[in-house]
């Protein structure tokens, strides 16, 4: 399939913008929430034209708002709009394997599916999550009104997992579905074990495949490594796969696999006992066949991966972000932004990312480990980037929080540095939204999960303080929000709010 055909395809899914689709924003007023972040490249960029900068101090949670549902909830909503519906659908899964469809007007439940029995922490080798259900991001198809979705099932006392494809109508199961991933890659001759596998990753939709990425559990024990699964959702027996060749090395970033129209890109965590590279500590950039990433221009890790897997200072901890920036003599200058536990920012040359120490620039940009997704908005002669993290450079202001935003600019070399931080105190995931297309009053939105509990808003120029919100129960950590015509909305533990403006 030629450039062209691919991203025509992604373009009909709703999931790209015209290219350059890495400078373009997530989601116009309106539009479907389809994946994480808003696009596959996992901006994070919202265009609402309502929501100002005036407006913004004037936001409110809406407490007729409250649909009720079961579980924790990792993942991030998704937003539907069916074709000639005035109101939209949001969709929400959870730990307890529950798929369920909200009104996102009234939040009466449309309906609601459980996909399986989730396994409990102690039927597992090490984690962190109580019980083990859904925690990556499903991802919608709205040209076929379809939902994509990793369930681990516990059920007959063995632990699987099951991708799913339901119909966003009912919630109906289509033709196909689900996949046992590991009986599907054991029918290809290739191992892979659930039970010390997990799937916290946001999965993409591309070229009519599912992709969906795995690493292991919190404690990093048994036989694991990093997997990205492409299943064809005309034939969901149609399998692409690609893996580590280490033991770790797992894809196990909130934001999951990006992509910027014409591959995919994933980041790697730490390997176990590697004596030579072996796919760890690093950003891949894969093919939709997933046949790559061993060639030198299709990976980067850096140079002291050695030591960064000594130290379990992953480079995996964020998903790599998509970048085009000014070029000289007209154009766009095409790289991808890597953030890492070991408190760095890597800048990389998105067609040939380098091997191994092969970054364009690298700066120290936090205080410490980066563990979040960034989100990415426009900045006159770059781009800013907004990530969950103590940044390193901080005005006194915003010196104790965990909200940083960098400023990278085009040039030689490129440049990377601290524009902004928030006193924010937490470990939520930035969005940005901006009330035109090209960037007009920017404002970065993040949630102070697992920390204050309050949703916190700041001029994306400046970092001025916009709106905090009183705390918020059930926050999980790297919990994300969306934003759409008239309301932002968080997702939490049984529940969601909603925030009109």
């Amino acid at each position: 399939m030629t450039r062209r055909r691919l991203v025509g395809a992604a373009l009909a899914a709703g999931l790209l913008l015209p290219a350059p689709a890495a400078a373009g924003p997530a989601a116009a007023a309106g539009a479907t929430v389809a994946t994480y972040h808003g696009d596959i490249a996992r901006s994070g960029h919202f265009v609402v034209p309502g929501l100002s900068w005036a407006r913004a101090p004037l936001l409110h949670l809406d407490p007729a708002f409250a649909p009720r549902f079961s579980g924790h909830l990792y993942a991030q909503p998704l937003f539907w709009r069916p074709p000639g519906a005035g109101a939209g659908m949001l969709v929400v899964a959870t730990e307890s394997d529950t798929v369920a469809a909200i009104d996102a007007a009234s939040g009466r439940i449309l309906w609601q599916r459980v996909l399986g029995v989730p396994v409990p922490r102690a039927a597992l080798p090490c984690g962190n999550i109580d019980p083990l259900g859904i925690t990556g991001t499903p991802v919608i198809d709205r040209a076929r009104a379809a939902v994509y979705v990793d369930a681990v099932d516990g059920s007959g006392g063995r632990v699987r997992h099951l991708v799913w494809g339901l119909a966003l109508g009912d919630g109906a199961t289509l033709p196909g579905w689900p996949v046992d991933v590991a009986a599907a890659l054991a029918a290809r001759g290739e191992r892979f074990i659930a039970r010390d596998q997990n799937q916290r990753g946001a999965l993409a939709l591309f070229d009519g495949r599912v992709y969906v990425p795995y690493g292991g559990h919190f404690g990093d024990c048994g036989d694991y490594r990093g997997w990205v699964v492409g299943i064809a959702e005309d034939n969901p027996r149609d399998i692409a796969s690609w893996h580590t060749q280490a033991r770790g090395g797992g894809v196990w970033a909130p934001g999951g696999v990006a992509g910027d129209g014409r591959a995919l890109f994933v980041a790697t965590g730490n390997t176990i006992g590697a004596r030579g590279w072996g796919g760890g500590e690093a950003v891949i950039r894969l093919p939709p066949d997933l046949h790559g990433g061993a060639r030198r221009r299709d990976f980067f890790a850096p140079a002291d991966w050695r030591a960064l897997d000594a130290r379990d200072l992953d480079l995996g901890g964020a998903n790599p972000l998509p970048l085009d920036l000014p070029a000289a003599g007209g154009g766009r200058q095409a790289l991808v932004l890597a953030l890492g536990k070991d408190r760095r920012a890597y800048l990389l040359d998105r067609d040939d990312l380098g091997g191994i120490g092969g970054a364009l620039a690298v700066a120290t940009v936090a205080r410490r480990p980066i563990i979040t997704a960034p989100a990415a908005y426009p900045a006159g002669d770059g781009v800013f980037v907004a990530f969950g993290g103590y940044g390193r450079d901080c005005p006194a202001a915003g010196a104790g929080g965990a909200l940083g935003v960098l400023k990278i600019t085009a040039g030689t070399p490129t440049a990377i540095a601290t524009a902004w931080c928030g006193a924010v105190r937490g470990r939520g995931a930035p969005i940005v939204t901006t009330a035109t297309a090209s960037g007009a009053e920017p404002i970065v939105w993040i949630l102070g999960a697992e920390g204050d509990g309050r949703l916190h808003g700041y001029r994306g120029d400046d970092g001025a303080p916009l709106y905090t919100s009183a705390p918020l129960a059930g926050l999980r950590h790297f919990q994300t929000l969306i934003a759409t015509p008239g309301r932002l909305y968080v997702g939490a533990d049984d529940r969601l709010y909603a925030f009109a403006y």
